[in-house]
């Protein structure tokens, strides 16, 4: 392998990357802003953390169509967990239960979907075939979930290039997980069953940073249809990532798209610095087929431990076994990410498979830190028959859950020797990320017999295709052109209201920056005066600028004129401030000069800008700057620039 040294997260280049063959993909998970969800007609986005009954189920892997079973269902099936589901008589039904067969799919959530793959320059399948994949997680009641490929093919512009989107697929949400503590995890499940869509994309992706910023694309063109949920949960992502060497890991459940450059940059890491230690490894000559390892219940040498969270388990009745790696010493303090350890890949896998939650929950002779004494290590070391050159870990509880501890550490070395595993893992809050379970394979998908192939004819396709949104960065280059001030085009691409301003720039003449501050950036200025600005309906907006355009009002009116619809709820031709006449205006100039006059001001050239101001301020809403300023300049009564 290359000496590369990875830098800090601050220092790399798109040379590094290009030089360990960074490579990454993006699975984008959105949720779709229906009224029922996909396959029974509960209600969607009623969310409550109170519930009037709870379930009991333990999960059990099935055999595919091709009489093999998944790898991450037998993973899940070695936790022996018991999955608690908290059901709310409101959001969940006996079909979520798998007590009742599916509905037909939910057409408006198949119209919204079909929606983003056009606006995603993808081919729409003419017909839906419904498959089940296997979650032995618990996340789901029936231990699958339906899901169902929408539009294939299609393509995104980034920079200079496109990056290609390999699918769309429509699917049923999951439950949220309550907590995860040892053999029990609690679920949610009102989230259940609510449509969304998983986006998938071609691994275009070249660095870190170029993740977020494909990620946000496809975040915009969703949110353009203003057909899909928002806040937290709403979307999430996973990342695949890959370099020169590795394979394919997932990483599960980002939430937020700021945090995917740290992660992936973390995993690239990870993933490097794994094939450094498959390389040591192999020079000390292991192999995954001469790996030696040994294992004993070393529980009688600690009972008078000072290492507290041994001492505590030996009293409370549990063991203490020891897992011997012939020749591995120093393994476990081989860095793999950011101030993370190998010594972290084994403890993930023993919290996750066996259920050993409590942290820590190994510990290691390659640990110089708190841990038991050194006289404590020797005895171990002696009764197990481990040289200077061996590496000890031990491991702690009930005797099943140690006995899938110790060979869950044996497997993982056993990896470690063959390079990067197949993993599904997940994001930590410093950016690094954990495991979390094998990767899935194609095993556990299988067609679903409950539901018929559903058919989506070329008119249903074309009509949707028709009402659907200009893409954004069209609306983007537009925008750009015509001046729109950098910091609104952002907000009106992807607004409900991009339609409304293309009707009052073309049909109407507005000015085009005050239609854009006006729908993106007045709707901010009223929320931060606690305003609720949802009365500000298409309809409302259009009837102001329709008296804009017929003079009922002048351009510095339309912001009080909105600041009253919301005050009083509603429109009426009473927030439509009369623009002032030439009397008003000569009444207001004089007044000015009178009060400005009287002051002794200390830079004088100031004085034409604070008549202008206390006119302004006058007859505010009424009247605009341009025909003050006219006014001033025709009547000799100062110059104003």
């Amino acid at each position: 392998m290359s000496e590369f040294q990875f830098k800090p997260f601050d220092e790399m280049t798109p040379d590094d990357y290009a030089e360990i063959g960074f490579k990454s993909g993006l699975e984008v998970h959105q949720q779709l802003f229906t009224d029922k969800k996909l396959f029974c007609r509960c209600p969607a986005g009623k969310y409550n953390h109170q519930y009037h009954s709870e379930i009991l189920r333990h999960m059990r892997p099935t055999l595919s169509e091709l009489g093999e079973y998944d790898g991450t269902a037998l993973m899940e099936f070695k936790t022996k967990k018991e999955i608690i589901y908290r059901i709310n008589r409101e959001s969940v039904c006996t079909y979520e239960m798998d007590d009742t067969p599916p509905f037909e799919m939910n057409p408006q959530a198949l119209d919204i979907a079909i929606e983003i793959g056009h606006l995603m320059n993808s081919t729409v399948v003419d017909e839906i075939h419904i498959a089940r994949k296997q979650y032995l997680d618990g996340s789901i009641p029936t231990g699958f979930q339906r899901t169902a490929i929408v539009t294939v093919g299609g393509w995104l512009p980034y920079k200079e290039r496109k990056i290609g989107i390999i699918q769309m697929s429509i699917e049923e949400d999951s439950c949220r997980e309550e907590s995860d503590i040892g053999h029990r995890r609690v679920y949610i499940a009102d989230r259940l069953g609510m449509p969304l869509i998983e986006t998938v994309t071609e691994p275009h992706m070249v660095t870190p940073q170029e993740v977020a910023e494909v990620c946000q694309i496809i975040r915009k063109v969703c949110r353009s249809t203003n057909k899909v949920r928002t806040g937290i949960g709403a979307a999430r992502e996973d990342v695949n990532v890959s370099v020169h060497g590795g394979t394919r890991i997932e990483i599960k459940g980002v939430p937020r798209i700021k945090e995917i450059p740290l992660l992936t940059y973390n995993e690239a890491m990870r993933q490097w610095n794994l094939l450094r230690l498959r390389d040591e490894l192999l020079k000390r000559g292991i192999r995954a087929n001469t790996l030696k390892s040994k294992i004993d219940e070393v529980t009688r040498y600690l009972r008078k431990t000072k290492y507290q969270p041994i001492y505590d388990a030996i009293k409370d009745g549990q063991i203490v076994k020891c897992v011997t790696l012939k020749d591995c010493k120093g393994i476990f303090r081989w860095q793999t990410q950011t101030d993370t350890f190998f010594s972290k890949e084994v403890a993930d896998r023993v919290r996750v498979i066996a259920c050993l939650t409590n942290q820590p929950n190994i510990i290691h002779s390659d640990y110089p830190g708190e841990t038991i004494s050194s006289l404590e290590g020797q005895k171990i070391r002696k009764a197990t028959g481990a040289t200077e050159d061996d590496l000890l870990v031990l491991v702690w509880g009930d005797n099943q859950d140690t006995e899938t501890a110790v060979k869950e550490i044996i497997i993982r070395v056993r990896e470690a020797t063959i390079g990067v595993p197949s993993e599904t893992r997940q994001a930590l809050r410093d950016g690094t990320n954990g495991f979390e379970r094998i990767l899935p394979g194609a095993d556990r998908m299988y067609p679903d017999t409950d539901l018929p192939p559903l058919r989506v004819s070329d008119e249903r396709s074309d009509r949707i295709k028709a009402q659907s949104p200009v893409q954004y960065w069209e609306n983007e280059k537009w925008y750009k052109e015509l001046g729109v001030p950098a910091d609104i085009i952002p907000d009106l691409s992807i607004s409900p209201k991009s339609r409304l301003f293309k009707k009052f720039v073309k049909d109407l003449d507005i000015n085009p920056v005050l239609a854009a501050i006006s729908l993106i950036q007045f709707p901010k200025r009223l929320k931060r005066m606690k305003l609720k600005t949802d009365i500000l309906s298409n309809e409302i907006m259009d009837k102001l600028f329709i008296a804009l355009k017929n003079g009922k009002i002048v351009k510095e009116g339309l912001f009080p004129a909105m600041e009253q619809i919301c005050v009083n709820n509603g429109f009426s031709d009473e927030v439509l401030l009369a623009p002032a006449n030439e009397a008003e205006l000569e009444e207001a100039a004089k007044n000015a000069i009178q009060k400005i006059g009287s002051i002794d001001l200390y830079n004088i050239e100031n004085k034409p800008g604070l008549i202008m101001a206390n006119i302004m301020y006058k007859l505010r809403g009424r009247i605009n700057g341009e025909t003050v300023k006219k006014y001033l300049n025709e009547n000799a009564i100062a110059e104003v620039n």
